[in-house]
């Protein structure tokens, strides 16, 4: 009684878990350009001065850069990721002047600082004294002054030049600009001999470590090339969500039907750990932050057939065993024994095979292998031993007595 009471209630409190968190799961899932719609555009990154080096960092802060760029032109969640040690691919929805996201992607933010021409408004500043090539990469750190003040120290490559250019401007402001935006504008207190400067002012520390990314980001002379882009309309991105939902739900349908009428009660005990992993994998999807796509589909698919294959091994073991002439008891052990190996090899194959296209593939390959490896231990948690617990849950309560409740005919053992 114990064992069939821990079989409804875990069957009971499950079924309720997901049945009412599953809208909620399904809205928050992230979805990818192929299935919602947008633009997407992969560039190579080269220096463009001769005799500098590209670096990872240099790579990673011009990733960083350009997502602020995307943040500006008011797209929705840009996704900016580095592919090997010279590319970066950008990825925003919701694009409608595509010509617009190029113009202002692809040349590298330009930093300057700028003093008062003669004619300039109060406040504005055109004539430029520096451009980010004169900084030091990486050179804009947040510290504090003798007062205790936050301050963001930089560094020039030519300290005559600086030096002539806060001469020149003592007791005048010295602004500083990205691209045509106005970062701040400190004034000159003293001639800077010695390539360095402090920007000090009513800062707190988060916007200062803002403003020093900032000035780093303006400094780093990356040249982006375009090397590949892609346009997916809303309308053909909603139109193969649908599709692939609807293809979906008449698959599942179909291979619950097919558990049930082959295997019977251990069909229906699979079945319903089908359902469990699927709602796993989702709740991976969303707590993981993963974005789906349709190679993401195509892997869940995939390891959702070999879930079913897992289950399919495990009861024509158990029919294989009882055909032999075993008890009930004997055969779902015998069966599920026999069986595991054969899984477990199977999907640890698999998952070494997925590992190294993760480890060596770019852009959706490694979307397909990553949902692929989670799949896969999923399918080991819920559909091998979780659905072997439940089963033996039942049979060991005497739930499952007789042969044809696993769908095999009398006629069909032989006597020992």
């Amino acid at each position: 009684m114990k064992r069939l009471l821990s079989f409804i209630i875990t069957v009971l409190v499950l079924t309720a878990v997901m049945a009412v968190s599953t809208p909620g799961l399904l809205d928050k899932v992230r979805l990818g350009l192929d299935l919602k719609g947008g633009f997407e555009i992969l560039y190579q990154a080269t220096p463009s001065e001769q005799g500098q080096q590209l670096t990872r960092a240099s790579l990673l802060q011009t990733a960083a850069a350009l997502e602020k760029r995307a943040n500006v032109l008011g797209t929705s969640e840009p996704e900016v990721t580095t592919e090997g040690t010279d590319r970066i691919r950008l990825k925003i929805a919701g694009v409608t002047n595509e010509a617009e996201v190029r113009e202002k992607m692809k040349d590298p933010a330009v930093l300057t600082f700028r003093s008062a021409a003669e004619g300039d408004p109060e406040g504005t500043y055109s004539k430029i004294e520096l451009v980010g090539s004169d900084f030091v990469e990486n050179a804009a750190t947040v510290g504090r002054d003798n007062l205790n003040q936050i301050e963001i120290s930089i560094k020039v490559k030519d300290k005559d030049k600086f030096a002539e250019i806060t001469k020149r401007l003592l007791g005048k402001k010295l602004a500083i600009y990205l691209d045509d935006t106005k970062l701040s504008d400190p004034e000159v207190r003293a001639v800077l001999t010695e390539g360095t400067a402090s920007i000090s002012g009513n800062y707190t520390i988060s916007a200062a470590r803002e403003l020093a990314d900032t000035i780093n980001l303006g400094a780093l002379p990356l040249k982006l090339t375009e090397k590949y882009s892609q346009s997916v309309g809303a309308t053909l991105g909603k139109q193969s969500l649908d599709d692939t939902i609807r293809a979906g739900l008449i698959a599942s349908v179909l291979i619950l039907i097919f558990m049930i009428g082959m295997y019977r009660i251990p069909g229906l005990v699979a079945s319903f750990a089908l359902i469990l992993h699927t709602w796993l994998l989702i709740l991976v999807f969303v707590l993981a932050d993963f974005t789906l796509t349709l190679p993401g589909i195509a892997a869940f698919i995939l390891g959702i057939g070999m879930a079913v294959d897992a289950n399919i091994i495990t009861n024509e073991r158990i029919h294989e065993e009882m055909r032999s002439g075993k008890s009930i008891m004997s055969s779902v052990k015998a069966g599920s024994k026999s069986s595991f190996r054969t899984v477990i090899d199977s999907n640890v194959t698999t998952i070494i095979v997925a590992a190294v296209m993760f480890a060596f593939g770019t852009g959706s390959v490694k979307g397909f292998a990553l949902v692929l490896i989670v799949e896969i231990l999923l399918s080991i948690a819920t559909n091998l031993y979780f659905a072997r617990w439940m089963l033996n849950q039942l049979v060991k309560a005497g739930k499952l007595s007789k042969p044809k409740q696993f769908g095999v005919k009398e006629s069909e053992i032989n006597a020992l």
